[in-house]
This record gives structure tokens, C-alpha cells and sequence, in this order.
């Protein structure tokens, strides 16, 4: 077998025309179920339960103000400093808090307005925005970023 005959049998085995033509399909697929979906107006199924479905058994309103450092302070709605968190461990804070200010920033609100954080009955922790539609279930930003809300909540 010649060189040129090696390499044409090695691109052969190196993707599978049948793959290839699979994950065409596949592609084609998803566009057609987003298309209709968007077209459609489907609701978002894959959403948390609402606040309707899962009641809250606890809340605290706090405003929280983030830095590009990764630190940040949050407070309570009468300006008293619940935590203040360096760099190290408010990373996920601030991150929220720049969020916020983005989100509030894109219709023209004041960054510093509270945010509800909120344990629903559940045991679920969240955040609600009540001037966008910003919301976050903390539990799929990891335990460690939960735990730092949750010990906002219990202060």
C-alpha cells in the first residue's frame, strides 16, 4: 500500500460518513423543534417551580453591591451592612450584584434598588427581582455559593 493510499484510508476511518450524516440530522432537528418553538410562543417548561407552586417560609430583602475584584457588601433595605465579603469568598456575590446592575441598568433603573432573597419550602434558595424579570435558583451555582447566601438569609 502506497503512502497515498494510507492516508486516504486513515481520513476514511477518522470520521464515519454515517456520523457525519447523524449529527447533520441531528442539527436539523433541534433547528426545526427551536423554530417552531419560538414561532409558537411555547412557555419556558424547563423553569423552576413559580413562587405560586412553592411557598416561602422565609425572605430578606438586601441590596448587594459588587466590585470587579470580586468583593462585595451586602445590606440590609435600611443601609446596615449585613456582610462584607473579600474577594476570595464574595466572587458569586458580586457576580450577582453586576448581573443586577446590568439587568437594571437595560431598563433604566437604579442599581442599588433590593433584591428578595428567598427560602421557599422546599429548601430551595432564590433570588427575585421584583423590578426585572431576574430570578436564580442558587442551588445550581454549586453548594459553596449557595451556603454564602444561605448565611445572608440567617443573619
Amino acid at each position: 500500500m502506497t503512502p497515498e493510499q494510507k492516508l486516504v484510508q486513515r481520513d476514511k476511518e477518522m470520521i464515519p460518513t454515517i456520523l457525519l450524516r447523524a449529527m447533520f440530522v441531528l442539527v436539523i432537528c433541534v433547528l426545526i423543534i427551536v423554530s417552531y418553538a419560538r414561532l409558537t410562543d411555547r412557555p419556558l417548561a424547563a423553569m423552576p417551580p413559580s413562587l405560586d407552586e412553592a411557598p416561602i417560609v422565609m425572605e430578606r430583602e438586601i441590596r448587594i453591591f459588587g466590585e470587579m475584584n470580586g468583593s462585595a457588601r451586602v445590606l440590609d433595605v435600611d443601609g446596615n451592612v449585613i456582610a462584607t465579603l473579600a474577594a476570595e469568598e464574595g466572587g458569586f456575590v458580586s457576580g450577582i450584584g453586576r448581573v443586577l446592575e446590568r439587568r437594571r441598568g437595560a431598563v433604566g433603573l437604579a442599581a442599588d434598588a433590593p433584591i428578595r432573597l428567598v427560602r421557599f419550602s422546599d429548601g430551595r434558595l432564590g433570588l427575585r427581582d421584583d423590578y426585572t424579570d431576574f430570578r436564580a435558583e442558587l442551588v445550581g451555582f454549586g453548594a459553596d455559593n449557595e451556603a454564602v447566601f444561605a448565611r445572608l438569609l440567617g443573619r
